[in-house]
């Protein structure tokens, strides 16, 4: 079709998006163009409340044709952890016929450089953004989160994540000019005279291999990432949260053939109920790139099977805060009761072992036994949920019965100090919703090791009695290093454990929150400016998002003639 984005548009609509995201990520300051508001939606073409849910419900029983060559079946089976069958079907591709086509438009898409990828993505996101009502309802009815936060993680913060790859991308593409003269005096000989030109080229195909929690917020940064450095992107979603990134994939074709580009730059791969597609393709030769949110099992296969492809995976960690002493202890046990709470803990980054020291912590209200510490936490996570409408836009919905048995079974583990409710959610008789547990454990018994240091995603907390401060640092540098961590958090008012901490997470690669009691949480990360994991330890080896996640996408080739 022909081109109705003219690249002089794209350019002059995006570019000055593009130079403020640049300066945020090189000064790390607080900057984002997507408002977080849901009444900051409605005008210039962007859906409000009212349109979204509109959209979002005729979506339902629908199908979703994205006009993919290859299609030879009608796939869906979504059902909502909030009890909504979603009826939505999707195109089963052909992988044979669908990569090959795949593969057709990425010389064009190649040639185009740098900067008109990054404000064709830029276009695609601004369109997602303009419907982040429609894909809330999507995100929140897939993943289980509550309305607020899908609206906000599914919406602008996954937009944000988007756009800062892009914009890391475009760095590092543009960080070897397009051209060069090159002359070598010869002394009294003439001059060695070279013309050089230098191209960023993709790798191939690159592979989203989408995660049920988060699915626009974990895919994004792949995505982007991987297109706006010259690769054809097939985003193959989680079989339980397909329709977030199947609207994604819908508004990029849009886009990509409105710039005159080939649409199967980008494509949807979505599987028929237990068939397992991802080992498949994950091996494919044209596939040469792959993002993967997920379990640690499936990660590691992918980094061991996976040869032919640059692999990006996060999976999963044991979250570590150590609480050895406060000058706000209110604030402290408000904020780990919320970060405990947050979408009933199912987030990577949420914390799971609180180790705390088994003779007590100093607080500016005196010294604070263990067991009261851990009562205080207990009152303070149930006072914040005590509330059952309150609770229900904290928690969610917990999102497979794998978390459930997950909850069900941490209560055997050991002591327990708070124990789960069930919540009844009256708009939806159906949603699974249960406040955390926490169980007492001690650090110093090999039985209850075994418990808490593995991970236990969902709403459990493990308070672990350690006997000192320097233990607790020892602990946790052998649960960073064994297992992984995507966050730690620390509260102390001693500078010598302030120093041990933080060299324990300097040394083993482990992202540290330092004494937070306000409204910032140790299981939150901000684009442009916060890192989410280190890529250095066993929980991912990728950090969202620095230079090392895009610049192995492209490759430069030179290509040199004498002056």
């Amino acid at each position: 079709m022909a081109a109705e984005l003219t690249a002089h548009q794209l350019i002059a609509q995006h570019r000055p998006t593009l130079d403020q995201a640049l300066e945020a990520i090189r000064t790390r300051a607080y900057w984002s163009p997507h408002p977080e508001h849901p009444k900051a939606y409605g005008e210039n073409g962007s859906l409000d409340a009212a349109a979204g849910k509109a959209a979002f419900d005729a979506l339902l029983g629908s199908r979703l044709d994205l006009g993919q060559p290859g299609t030879d079946d009608w796939v869906g089976g979504e059902t909502s952890p909030y009890g909504i069958e979603l009826g939505v079907t999707y195109p089963h591709a052909d992988v044979d016929t669908l990569l090959p086509a795949m593969r057709a438009g990425q010389r064009a898409w190649r040639d185009a450089g740098a900067e008109m990828r990054a404000v064709v993505c830029l276009e695609i996101l601004k369109r997602i953004s303009d419907r982040t009502h429609e894909f809330a309802h999507a995100v929140m009815h897939t993943s289980g989160q509550a309305f607020m936060m899908a609206f906000q993680a599914g919406g602008p913060h996954a937009q944000d994540r988007g756009l800062e790859a892009v914009a890391y991308a475009y760095v590092e593409q543009v960080r070897t000019p397009d051209n060069a003269e090159w002359t070598k005096p010869q002394g009294k000989r003439d001059p060695l005279a070279l013309t050089k030109r230098f191209t960023p080229v993709p790798r191939g195909v690159a592979l989203v291999i989408g995660c049920n929690t988060f699915p626009t917020w974990n895919g994004y940064p792949g995505l982007f990432a991987s297109l706006a450095t010259g690769n054809a992107v097939l985003v193959k979603p989680h079989p339980r949260a397909v329709l977030p990134l199947a609207l994604t994939v819908q508004v990029a074709r849009e886009v990509l053939a409105e710039a005159g580009f080939d649409p199967n730059l980008v494509a949807l791969a979505a599987e028929r109920a237990g068939e397992g597609i991802a080992k498949t393709l994950a091996t494919r030769p044209e596939i040469r790139i792959i993002d993967y949110t997920g379990s640690t099992g499936f990660g590691d296969w992918l980094e061991a099977n996976a040869r032919q492809a640059q692999v990006y995976t996060e999976k999963a960690g044991v979250n570590t805060v150590l609480v050895e002493s406060t000058d706000n202890y209110k604030g402290m046990l408000s904020n780990l009761a919320f970060s405990l709470s947050l979408y009933s803990g199912q987030m990577c980054t949420t914390p799971q072992n609180l180790l705390i020291p088994r003779d007590g912590i100093r607080t500016e209200e005196g010294p604070r036994s263990y067991d009261e510490v851990v009562a205080d936490l207990a009152k303070s996570v149930g006072g914040l949920l005590g509330d059952d409408a309150r609770a229900n836009g904290l928690l969610g919905a917990i999102v497979n019965p794998d978390v459930k048995a997950r909850l069900e079974a941490a209560v055997g583990l050991g002591e327990v100090a708070l124990a789960s409710r069930e919540i009844a959610n009256p708009e939806f008789p159906d949603a699974v919703v249960r406040t955390p547990v926490i169980v007492k454990l001690d650090g110093a018994k090999p039985d209850d090791q075994a418990a808490f240091m593995n991970e236990c995603f969902g709403p459990v907390s493990f308070a672990v009695a350690v006997d000192s401060a320097a233990n607790a640092v020892a602990l946790l540098r052998r649960t960073i290093s064994s297992k992984g961590a995507m966050t730690v958090g620390a509260y102390t008012t001693s500078e010598e454990v302030e120093e041990a901490v933080q060299e324990a997470c300097l040394e083993e690669c482990a992202q540290l929150s330092l004494n937070l009691t306000g409204g910032v949480y140790v299981n939150q990360t901000a684009a442009f400016s916060d890192f989410h994991g280190s890529g250095g330890n066993p929980a991912a080896n990728a950090a969202l998002c620095d230079g090392a996640f895009v610049a192995n996408r492209f490759r430069v080739v030179e290509v040199r003639r004498e002056a």
